[in-house]
């Protein structure tokens, strides 16, 4: 077999593997889509309809149970908590990177062991906490706890985007006069850009998906995870409706994933290649 037949033929095997890859992981979010336009009848019909007549009633009953609340929070959370994290883990990242303050390692070492805890042996002194301070069942708490949740690993991730920055271009930025403000917002930013998007969009799903916090947090003023929670009742059939749930609180993440995605690639594979 010459090289180029073999070549020819080694693609196609990866094109089919590719293509059947794609479809293990899509068969379960096209079912999930399908069901939600199902009865409850024919949701948990055996063996499974592929043909039936759609229907809107799970996605008219969502609007009738406060979804327009829970997403507003969901909403607001993820985007305020994510702006937060990003501000502040600029200058932490451009601290221990650019100009490393003493035992910058061991500050790094300290961020990174606060992810090692199970948010399950945290809950109970955040919650003495936040009810100390009245913040129970508010957008505030979850805010708090989504920024500190998610800053160690923004600030891991910028740095280390701030790392592949070749170091001739902080020579010249001094020899240039340039303070340490105008250094950092001005030349490092810039250049990380597609870094802080895919850091951004990674702690924005999080926020977005996180379910233990908020279920112990909150109650009337929640999230569209602890909204789903609503109709996960046992005894009872909620199949479909769950689906279709789950359906809109996927939408927002993969349309953010598809319309990011350009920068999600060059942000995960930032100074892979120099």
């Amino acid at each position: 077999m010459s090289m180029r037949r073999r070549s020819t033929l080694t693609d196609w095997v990866l094109t089919i593997l590719t293509w059947f890859g794609t479809f293990l992981m899509f068969a379960p979010i096209a079912w999930m889509v399908l069901t939600s336009f199902k009865t409850e009848q024919d949701a948990v019909s055996y063996p499974p309809k592929l043909f039936f007549t759609p229907t809107l009633d799970h996605y008219r009953r969502i609007f009738e149970n406060d979804f327009v609340a829970f997403a507003t929070t969901s909403i607001t959370v993820t985007l305020v908590s994510t702006a937060i994290v990003i501000v502040l883990a600029v200058p932490a990242a451009f601290a221990l990177t650019v100009r490393p303050v003493p035992k910058w390692r061991d500050i790094l070492f300290f961020f990174i062991s606060t992810k090692m805890m199970p948010i399950a042996a945290g809950i109970v002194p955040i919650y003495l906490v936040a009810r100390t301070f009245n913040l129970l069942n508010t957008s505030t708490v979850l805010i708090i706890v989504y920024t500190s949740m998610n800053l160690p690993l923004a600030i891991w991730m910028i740095r280390s985007f701030m790392v592949e920055i070749p170091r001739e271009v902080f020579d010249a930025v001094r020899v240039d006069g340039a303070g340490r403000f105008r250094e950092m917002t001005q030349i490092i930013v810039p250049l990380i850009r597609p870094g802080l998007a895919s850091t951004a969009l990674l702690c924005a799903i999080f926020a977005w998906n996180e379910f233990f916090l908020a279920v112990n947090l909150t109650t009337t003023v929640s999230t569209l995870p602890v909204f789903l929670q609503k109709f996960l009742s046992f005894g009872q059939l909620y199949t479909a409706q769950v689906a279709a749930v789950a359906t809109l609180i996927n939408i927002p993440v993969v349309a953010a994933g598809w319309f990011a995605q350009k920068s999600l690639t060059r942000g995960l594979t930032f100074g892979a290649v120099r």
